[in-house]
């Protein structure tokens, strides 16, 4: 498939990058490359595929999540730099 320079140059916009024509040209082949190589998987027959959640045999590393008792207000709190009654206090982000 073969990306015009209209469509590279959009993509680029959606990118947020500011190419030149050498590298719109660069970026045309590449991007027309990756899209050739998703057609061809395209073409795979997975039919008969059962579908997988991960390739490989994992199991759960974590341990059980039991409740516990957490800190009181004042032990979290204990080295804030700037408290503000039961809260932290941070400086206004907007007006």
């Amino acid at each position: 498939m073969s990306l015009s320079p209209e469509q590279v140059a959009w993509v680029a916009h959606l990118a947020r990058l500011d190419l030149s024509a050498g590298d719109q040209d660069l970026m045309a082949r590449q991007l027309s490359a990756i899209l050739d190589y998703v057609d061809q998987l395209k073409q795979v027959d997975t039919e008969n595929v059962e579908p997988l959640a991960h390739p490989l045999k994992i199991h759960n590393v974590f341990r059980d999540d039991m409740p516990a008792p957490s800190l009181s207000v004042d032990d979290a709190l204990a080295n804030a730099p700037d408290r503000r009654g039961d809260f932290f206090g941070v400086p206004a982000v907007l007006d």
